[in-house]
């Protein structure tokens, strides 16, 4: 039964707007700009890095998914570590994911100050930037109907970018559009040193740069609680991750690793800009950067909208101050969004004054806070199932398949990817800065008593 505070949230997000916050989360600036750096490490198999990981995510998304079907609230992961594993993995996993995603909104409201200045160079940076944060912190103050409206034609704009690249450069390679009639073929793929010029050694590198390019599908869960029918646009856009995940990255780097040698990506800037420009399209540089634009934006909305949801059903278990679970009359927790935005401001002045180095330490935790999540998803999902008695469990509506074979070779997974974290010392810090920041949380908890009090008299106590 739902209490009166999560009766508050409005369910006004419908199953196209979960189906493109799904999709908006997965493809992010790095699939257009920085798709090079990953394609480095492990040559054109990094297509099996992507096929990997994206299993991977897929069992992740169900075992969220079955727990969102069956109970669908805001806090979503956090709220469920909390009732299946305990207060304090549900408190960890709260406040580590509000944390990644300030520290994601940081790069991406940065990010759109760099892409700016591609038109309007005699414009401080700080600027553009701070326009960034008041327009999406607008959007999140709204009805959650316009942030889910923003997040959908955002999403579609990328959408048709990648659409358009992988159609027009496979009329490259089929017909030779664009290359004088004369077909490109894909050998490409195998004449630079090889299909997997580095080995296996190269497509497990590259998995922990893979595993990050996947950062935010799980903000499904989150939306979970505001969404107007739970059991039809959930599954929906669960289901759908692991085929999105073939067609917007695989197939977009098997065209762009076809038309192009493997090893000059990144030389010559980016390659949808060079594919869009052998079309004919002239403006195409304009084009891809308001691409990015878009989806540096829809990012930061993202993450803004996940750290006023997370923050909310933090302070309904009692583990945040009370006041953050208020809502307005529209329905949104918009005191807990504004210590989100205010936050975000602080950092962004942070990042411009601190040393590269301290900010690159904020991002190792975030970068563990990920792989954190995720592992907590499919453990408390295991835990779920086996609190459940059998004539339930004949009962749920969305369940995880190969249960529980399929939970635990996903834990593995991640498992593997935190032991490439530790081997790599590029990746190392992350498995110094990330337990750390865990014993920070851990330590607090214990010292403003959070063990020892029922949530409502610690939320009463944080008035």
């Amino acid at each position: 039964m739902r209490t009166k505070t999560e009766e508050a949230l409005k369910r006004n997000l419908q199953g196209r707007h979960i189906r493109l916050m799904a999709l908006g989360s997965t493809i992010g600036v790095g699939l257009f700009l920085g798709s090079a750096d990953a394609i480095k490490l492990a040559g054109p198999a990094i297509l099996i890095s992507y096929i990997m990981g994206g299993l991977a995510i897929f069992f992740v998304m169900r075992a969220l998914g079955e727990m969102a079907v069956h109970h669908p609230v805001a806090g979503s992961f956090s709220r469920y570590a909390r009732d299946h594993l305990g207060p304090l993995p549900g408190y960890l996993t709260g406040w580590n994911y509000w944390f990644m995603w300030l520290v994601t909104c940081i790069a991406e409201i940065t990010a759109v100050g760099i892409y700016m200045r591609m038109w309007f160079p005699d414009v401080p940076q700080w600027i553009w930037a701070l326009m960034a944060v008041v327009a999406m912190a607008g959007v999140n103050l709204a009805q959650v109907k316009a942030y889910g409206e923003f997040e959908f034609w955002f999403a579609t704009i990328k959408v048709v970018t990648i659409v358009l690249m992988i159609v027009g450069g496979g009329a490259m390679i089929v017909f030779g559009l664009g290359n004088h009639g004369v077909a490109t073929g894909i050998s490409n793929l195998w004449t630079h040193g090889g299909f997997m010029p580095y080995g296996a050694k190269g497509v497990l590198m590259a998995l922990q740069m893979v595993m990050f390019a996947y950062l935010g599908v799980e903000m499904v869960g989150l939306a979970a609680g505001e969404a107007d029918n739970p059991n039809k646009s959930i599954p929906s856009a669960v289901n759908s991750v692991f085929w999105r995940i073939l067609i917007f990255y695989v197939a977009a780097l098997f065209v762009i690793m076809s038309l192009y040698p493997w090893d000059e990506l990144g030389t010559h800037g980016s390659p949808f800009v060079a594919t869009f420009e052998r079309l004919g399209i002239r403006s195409a540089a304009g084009i891809v950067n308001f691409v990015v634009l878009t989806a540096a934006l829809s990012s930061c909305n993202g993450g803004i909208y996940s750290t006023g949801r997370m923050l909310y059903n933090l302070a309904q278990q009692g583990q945040a101050p009370r006041a953050f679970a208020t809502t307005s009359r529209g329905g949104i927790p918009y005191k807990a969004v504004m210590v989100s935005v205010v936050a975000l401001l602080l950092g962004v002045l942070l990042n411009y004054l601190v040393p590269a180095q301290v900010f690159m330490w904020v991002t190792s935790i975030a970068t563990f806070s990920a792989i954190w999540t995720w592992g907590i998803v499919l453990i408390t999902q295991m835990r779920f199932r086996q609190g459940l008695s059998q004539v339930e469990r004949s009962r749920l509506v969305f369940r995880m398949p190969f249960y529980p074979y399929a939970s635990w070779l996903a834990l593995a997974f991640l498992v593997l990817v935190v032991g490439l974290m530790a081997y790599f010392p590029d990746t190392r810090m992350a498995l110094t800065v990330g337990p750390i920041w865990l014993l920070v949380l851990t330590t607090l908890y214990f010292v403003l008593g959070l063990d020892r009090r029922p949530a409502e008299a610690v939320a009463a106590a944080m008035r």
